[in-house]
């Protein structure tokens, strides 16, 4: 088994110097769709997922094209939940970014005032990803290391979504504790794609990172994060 995780490319976080909320690409993020979409046009997918906000769904057209597939939507790839602040200033979100970075570490858990907390967000992506592999027949075993059983392991899948769904899938596959600051513990760049495959051991199997925000298939002067 491979699973594919794909960031989307460059969203328009503000725009005539208002915040955005579920912003759509900029031009530049919708050239590194495109490239993204080139590097993988010629593998095969069992199955290609998207989150459900626009600037993954942009980022997943290209690559749905070139391998003729429809959209599919997995409603829990979408990323953590931003305030409602939409139309404000962008300084407002600069502020409340600034304000949660200067917190003690373990109150960084509480998450932008307003949104969804980084815990909430944490334990929605570990179930989630537990519920998909459990449709795969793939389940964590009762163990202290991380062993997950013999499952549907033949599939290569694709899940198209973002830093933070991205970073906290790879350390719960990993068996890594998250923390609050999952995206800058793996730093994961535009359109960028990170590849997980399953290690088969005696008694069940794990997963391995292979590969983490590869983007060599983007122009260095056309790279973002």
């Amino acid at each position: 088994m491979e699973i594919v995780l794909i960031r989307h490319g460059q969203p328009e976080w503000t725009k005539d110097g208002l915040n955005v909320v579920d912003p759509p690409l900029t031009e530049l993020g919708h050239r590194q769709a495109e490239l993204m979409a080139d590097a993988l046009a010629a593998e095969e997918f069992d199955e290609v997922l998207v989150s459900p906000l626009q600037r993954a769904r942009q980022t997943a057209a290209p690559l749905y094209r070139r391998l003729g597939r429809p959209e599919s939507v997995e409603p829990w790839l979408e990323e953590i939940r931003d305030p409602s602040w939409h139309g404000t200033p962008r300084e407002k979100a600069e502020h409340a970014y600034d304000e949660l970075k200067s917190r003690p570490a373990a109150q960084r858990w509480h998450g932008l005032v307003g949104g969804e907390s980084i815990r909430e967000f944490t334990e929605r992506i570990h179930a989630g990803a537990t519920e998909f592999l459990r449709h795969r027949r793939i389940e964590r075993i009762e163990h202290d290391l991380p062993i997950w059983s013999a499952g549907d392991f033949g599939r290569r899948i694709a899940l198209v979504a973002h830093a933070g769904t991205n970073s906290v899938t790879i350390g719960h596959l990993l068996g890594l504790d998250p923390t609050p600051w999952e995206w800058d513990r793996f730093v994961i760049g535009h359109a960028s794609i990170s590849r997980i495959e399953a290690l088969p051991l005696r008694d069940g199997w794990t997963f391995s990172l292979t590969s983490l925000s590869g983007s060599e298939h983007i122009p260095a002067g056309q790279r973002s994060r």
